[in-house]
């Protein structure tokens, strides 16, 4: 699957924001039907075996936007507690001070249940303030409530706006077996349809059609295409305002549309009923109706079958003497080695009624969401997850000559990696020289597709600041910047708010700045790191347009891996610098933060490049010492490119 899962971010010491569809029956106050409760556990339970804590969202009921007792989600806190074998703590409102409380002192392996979405009115409108005030709540968004992705409310789509958005496991599951469905299905395909009305499903007819190999109509769906045939259907259901497009529908299917040529008619609509089996082609006697249909024709369609796709029952299945074609078309698919995916309300009701759920491939937890993903929509909570990087973001090497080099040492290691390179670069490279020798290697690299970079500015544009460089000064030999760099931080006292002058004034002169972040030994140890770096980021970035933030370079270097030869492991490396990106992603929006290149820094050398290059949050290097010698920063470079060709 393109879109992000909860298996891609890390979860550990991370506040989980999911949303759940626990839209259950109650009676009396008592979860009446827990299935989708328990639908969500898998999920649940890994984020928690991950070290996450679990602030949980859901909608019951169409309480039209107040808060009425008999639609509180408060009953399904003891089932779930049972379920996940944890406590349940439990808000009295999805957003505002007992909600924003509780979810700020909640520790990973904890679990808080928020109260129904839709008490508020904001939800079903997707308000962005409510989406916003929920989205502080966590850290993360899971989305993992496939039944209401097909809504675009703020619980499903408007957090989305404002955290990193993954899938749970529910929601891939479905993904993966409906989308394969309509996009890569395996042959013969079948698609069995069903239901009271053409209507609801004249969308998903014609689009699979096309993808199908064959569609069996059933259900009171079915009188409306024999009415448009010019056959009589007596007092049955029908659409009339259909038949139109019913006959245009028979017209280009061909042979891929079946009907069956049996029906089951009824004198009235009830269990006690006078029934006939008759063939269709007759005609209706008026005032009987169609009730159920015979299956004859499906059964070797079926038996050839290597997927189908069931959705909506072939007769009025509640009552006995009408649910045979139903109860059929459930021992068929099971009796089949097809793949099978069950969707829709009644479906999945006829299934379990008829005890054949465990023989069936996939039983869909969504039923319009189910028919709009058949129907070729894409759902606004699907859209809204993020995607994985299909293509890297282009990785960038940057070379730190820090206070080393003379101009002429300089212009030797700029020819020698130049020439190494021949022209051919794999990623985006820079070299940041001593101020003394920028104008000598621009020089060099000018004419090349290498960068150059400077490793200090000052923020101010002109003045009485003895040994500083202004951005300006920089401009039309220089490229990019160095900014926050640990040893500016701590030798020459660069405190955050200078880091942040420094970045704006980058911009204002056409610079990019490679804008440096890490924490100290001690900060790892004391379990900081991510502190520290929420706040250095946190000033760095403030005032910054969401377009200058993508276009600049951010570069992860933990103090305690620079130049002392310890190098952070490839996993913390990818670690911290996916907490950088979830970071950026909260100040901005998570696609933003997608776009962002961010690089690792610390005693990296061609011996770790590969790995590390290998993550698939690191973006390239920001390299001190390797960098002095060409034919090790060339390595380096070519064995980045290695792991992200």
């Amino acid at each position: 699957m393109s879109k992000l899962t909860i298996r891609d971010l890390n979860f550990a010491g991370k506040k989980a924001l999911v949303r759940v569809d626990f839209n259950v029956p109650l009676k009396d106050g008592v979860v009446n039907d827990d299935t989708r409760i328990s639908a969500a556990i898998p999920t649940l339970k890994y984020l928690l075996e991950k070290g996450a804590a679990l602030i949980l969202m859901s909608h019951l009921g169409r309480p039209k936007g107040e808060a009425k007792p008999e639609f509180s989600l408060a009953p399904v806190v003891p089932v779930l507690a049972e379920k996940l074998g944890v406590d349940v703590q439990f808000a009295t409102a999805c957003v505002g001070e007992d909600a924003t409380q509780k979810a700020a002192n909640l520790k990973a392996g904890e679990v808080l249940l928020l109260e129904n979405t839709r008490y508020l009115a904001g939800e079903k409108k997707n308000d962005p303030v409510m989406a916003k005030q929920l989205s502080e709540l966590g850290d993360i968004f899971v989305n993992d409530a496939f039944g209401t992705a097909h809504r675009a409310h703020a619980s499903t789509v408007g957090v989305a706006n404002y955290l990193p958005t993954v899938s749970g496991l529910l929601l891939e599951r479905e993904l993966e077996y409906l989308l394969g469905a309509v996009s890569n299905p395996q042959r013969p395909f079948v698609a069995i349809l069903g239901g009271a009305k053409v209507s609801d499903k004249i969308g998903v007819i014609e689009n699979l059609l096309t993808k199908a190999d064959k569609v069996l109509i059933g259900g009171g769906m079915a009188n409306t295409f024999y009415k448009a045939q010019g056959i009589a259907i007596g007092s049955s259901l029908v659409e009339d305002d259909a038949l139109e497009t019913a006959k245009g529908l028979l017209e280009k299917s061909g042979d891929t549309l079946v009907l069956p040529s049996q029906v089951v008619i009824a004198d009235k609509f009830g269990a006690d009923a006078n029934t006939e089996t008759i063939a269709i082609s007759a005609g209706v006697p008026e005032g009987w109706m169609i009730l159920d249909v015979v299956t004859t024709e499906f059964v070797d369609i079926l038996a050839d079958a290597k997927m189908v796709v069931w959705n909506g029952p072939m007769g009025v299945f509640e009552l006995a003497p009408f649910a045979i074609g139903t109860n059929n078309v459930a021992q068929m698919i099971a009796d089949s080695d097809a793949t099978s995916i069950v969707g829709g309300g009644d479906s999945v009701s006829a299934i379990k009624k008829s005890g054949l759920a465990d023989a069936i491939t996939h039983i869909s937890t969504g039923g319009g969401a189910s028919l709009e993903l058949l129907e070729g929509k894409e759902l606004p909570g699907v859209a809204a997850l993020g995607e994985k990087m299909n293509a890297r973001r282009t990785p960038v090497i940057a070379g730190n000559w820090k206070m080393n080099m003379s101009p002429a040492a300089g212009v030797a290691l700029a020819n020698g990696i130049v020439e190494q390179l021949a022209g051919q670069l794999p990623t985006d490279v820079i070299v940041c020289p001593p101020a003394v020798s920028l104008f000598s290697v621009s020089q060099i690299v000018g004419p090349t597709s290498v960068g150059i970079g400077a490793q200090n500015i000052y923020f101010e544009s002109k003045g009485a600041y003895t040994g500083e460089i202004a951005p300006d000064m920089l401009t039309g030999w220089c490229n990019y910047v160095i900014i926050g760099h640990s040893e500016r931080r701590q030798i020459f006292g660069d405190t955050d708010e200078w880091v942040n002058k420094k970045v704006k004034a980058a911009f204002a002169a056409g610079l990019m700045p490679i804008l440096c972040c890490g924490e100290t030994l001690a900060q790892r140890e004391a379990g900081e790191t991510n502190a520290v770096l929420k706040a250095q980021l946190e000033s760095a970035l403030d005032g910054l347009t969401a377009d200058e933030v993508e276009t600049m370079i951010v570069a992860y270097e933990p103090i305690w891996a620079i130049g002392t030869g310890v190098t952070a492991s490839p996993e913390q490396a990818e670690e911290t610098v996916a907490e950088v990106r979830c970071m950026i992603a909260g100040f901005y929006d998570a696609n933003l933060a997608e776009k962002v290149r961010i690089q690792y820094g610390g005693s990296v050398k061609p011996a770790n490049a590969f790995e590390l290059a290998s993550k698939p949050n690191i973006d390239g290097f920001l390299v001190g010492g390797a960098s002095l010698k060409a034919d090790s920063f060339v390595e380096i470079i070519r064995e980045a490119a290695k792991a992200y060709s």
